[in-house]
C-alpha cells in the first residue's frame, strides 16, 4: 500500500481550466501511461502536436502537470502528471450557473473516458489470460439507500480501493477501478 497518494481537489478556477475533453484525456494518458512528449501524445490520438502542445500549456498554467526536467532537451519538452488524482466536489459546483458548461463538460468527459475503457476491456477480452477475464468484472448493482449510507458506501470503497495502492510489482498489470454511485429516479 503506498502512504499517501497526491490528489487535486478542484476549485472554480481549476474546473474550467480543466474542462476541455482534450485536456482531460491528455491529463488521463500522462497518469496512466508516464510522462510524454506533446507528439508522442499527439501521435496516439490523432491530434496534431501543436495542438496537443497547447492544451498542455494550459494544463501546466492550472498546475495539473509539469514539465519532466529529467527527461528531454530544450528542443523535446517532456510532461508529467503532478498529481496521482482529481477530485471534483460536485456540490460546489452544481449551482452556480457561471460553472454549469465546465461541470458538464467535465463529467460527461469522465464518463466518456470510463465508457471507453470499459469498451477497449471487452475487445480485447480474448487477449487476455483465464486468470485475468476470471478477476475482472463489468456489472452495476442497484440498491436503496438514503444520502448518508450513498456517503458512507461512496467513502467505503475508497478506503478499500486505497488499501490496494502500491508501487507495481512483477506479473502486475495496471488495473483500472471504476466507480460510479448516483441516485435516478424510477418510474413509480
Amino acid at each position: 500500500m503506498l502512504e499517501e497518494r497526491q490528489e487535486r481537489v478542484l476549485d472554480a478556477k481549476s474546473l474550467r481550466g480543466l474542462a476541455h475533453p482534450l485536456r482531460i484525456r491528455l491529463l488521463g494518458m500522462l497518469r496512466t501511461d508516464g510522462p510524454a512528449t506533446a507528439t508522442q501524445l499527439a501521435n496516439r490520438i490523432g491530434e496534431r502536436s501543436g495542438t496537443t502542445s497547447w492544451h498542455l500549456r494550459q494544463l501546466a498554467e492550472h498546475g495539473f502537470i509539469e514539465e519532466d526536467a529529467e527527461r528531454g532537451n530544450k528542443r523535446e519538452r517532456w510532461w508529467r502528471a503532478s498529481h496521482e488524482l482529481t477530485i471534483l466536489e460536485a456540490e460546489k459546483f452544481t449551482r452556480d450557473p457561471e460553472l454549469e458548461d465546465a461541470l458538464d463538460v467535465y463529467m460527461h468527459e469522465i464518463v466518456t473516458t470510463a465508457y471507453h475503457r470499459n469498451g477497449q476491456f471487452l475487445s480485447e477480452l480474448r487477449g487476455w489470460s483465464e486468470e485475468w477475464v476470471k478477476a475482472a468484472t463489468v456489472s452495476d448493482s442497484t440498491l436503496s439507500l438514503s444520502p448518508s449510507e450513498l456517503a458512507e458506501l461512496t467513502r467505503q470503497i475508497g478506503s478499500l480501493v486505497d488499501w490496494y495502492r502500491r508501487e507495481p510489482r512483477d506479473g502486475d498489470e495496471q488495473v483500472v477501478v471504476q466507480f460510479q454511485a448516483f441516485p435516478r429516479r424510477c418510474a413509480r
